[in-house]
């Protein structure tokens, strides 16, 4: 008799079913690590740009190269973590490009205008050209010393570094669902600015298209004859969506706003136009070693002034919002990051201004101060924290 037949007093062993892999012991002993980003769990965007404002209030509070190369490292490295594949994460390459242009100008200024930093290191003397009185304090020309070219660097570098972490937070963040978490009163002019950044990459792959089909016909497609048979498709592609986009916004009902009695009107333009002025003291104050002091506090009472502004004009919208983003545990994780990170170095410009502007009379290689830089790593914690982007779709899927 065969084992497994009925009357067989060991019956066969049941087949075992497949265990998930997500379930189990295996699964909860496994570390802590970011899940995949998807609809759901995606990072607020305004969380990325918290993040990159405190990385740029600490870049504006030093011109230590070695303290702005690590603060550019930083964000190139969360950028190469956390970027997707979206339009607007290819930014970040052009904000790259731009900061090295910006160093190689003022590079070329203290050459050919000079540098008001005294050096005994001569490098070149350059042919003056002769300037009137009323022209006095300008010159074109003269002496070049290696003490101005390195003052102009660590100036280059430090607008540089300003430029990358705007960059970064431009390739991180999606400007479509930053606009949904814009308050209403400004809801029209984040329409603008979104539709200005979502249009642009469009119109860099239309300039493409079309000088690769001209290309392919053996018509040039460079110089001043190629830009003007290659400009006016774009401008007629352009047009057509700004059509296309304006039919649509109309049918949506955008522009319709609710009606407001005049006192809170103007109560809402106070508080907004008051709170503006507050976080632009607030900031110069932050941003200026003299306004340490009083920075903050204006800083905090033009942000609460503008904010109830903002939610008194917010009552004009008749928008809603369908799905709208949470700000969660880890949002709030990638914001704090941004703020220790420039808590770290304002505290520091005050205690130890020398190390954060490190002389160039008399020439000396720049230190890297162990505090300040133990805070800029603090902006890695994005790239630990924050959910990461999703996997790229195989081909099959997406020819399908």
């Amino acid at each position: 008799m065969s084992s497994t037949g009925a009357g067989s007093p060991h019956p066969a062993p049941r087949p075992r079913l497949a265990r998930d892999p997500g379930t189990g012991p295996s699964a909860r002993r496994r570390p802590l690590t970011a899940p995949r980003a998807h609809r759901s769990n995606a990072l607020h965007p305004g969380a990325w740009w918290l993040w990159a404002l405190g990385l740029g209030t600490a870049a504006s509070r030093t011109t230590n190269p070695l303290l702005l190369a690590l603060l550019v490292g930083v964000a190139g490295y969360v950028v190469a973590a956390r970027r997707t594949s979206a339009p607007w994460a290819r930014s970040y390459g052009a904000f790259v490009k731009l900061g090295l242009a910006v160093i190689g100008i003022r590079l070329l200024f203290a050459v050919f205008l000079g540098s008001p930093i005294p050096g005994t290191h001569l490098l070149v003397t350059l042919p003056e050209v002769p300037l009137p009185e009323w022209a006095q304090g300008v010159r074109i020309g003269g002496r070049v010393t290696a003490e101005g070219l390195v003052f102009a660097l660590y100036d280059g570098l430090k607008l540089t570094a300003l430029l990358i972490c705007v960059g970064a937070a431009n390739a991180l963040a999606s400007p479509a669902r930053l606009l949904k978490s814009l308050p209403g009163a400004l809801y029209e002019a984040g329409v603008a600015v979104v539709v200005a950044m979502t249009f642009a990459p469009n119109l860099i792959a239309d300039v493409r298209r079309l000088r690769a089909a001209r290309r392919l016909r053996g018509r040039p497609d460079k110089g001043l004859r190629g830009l003007a048979q290659v400009g006016l498709p774009v401008l007629e592609g352009a047009l057509e969506r700004s059509v296309a986009l304006a039919a649509a916004m109309d049918a949506r009902g955008y522009g319709r706003t609710a009606e407001v009695p005049a006192a809170v009107r103007r109560v809402t333009a106070v508080l907004t136009l008051g709170g503006l002025v507050g976080v632009c003291a607030g900031t110069y104050g932050l941003l200026t070693a003299d306004g340490a002091r009083y920075g903050l506090p204006v800083l905090l009472a033009g942000v609460a002034a503008a904010l109830g502004g903002l939610w008194l004009g917010g009552r004009r919208s008749v928008r809603t919002r369908y799905r709208p983003d949470v700000w969660g545990v880890r949002a709030w994780l990638v914001a704090a990051s941004g703020a220790a990170v420039a808590a770290v170095m304002i505290r520091a410009g005050s205690h130890d201004p020398s190390a954060l502007a490190p002389g160039v009379v008399p020439l000396a290689a720049p230190t890297l101060p162990l505090w300040p830089a133990a805070g800029v790593l603090l902006g890695l914690v994005p790239a630990f924290v924050a959910p990461a982007p999703p996997l790229a779709e195989t081909p099959s899927k997406e020819a399908s």
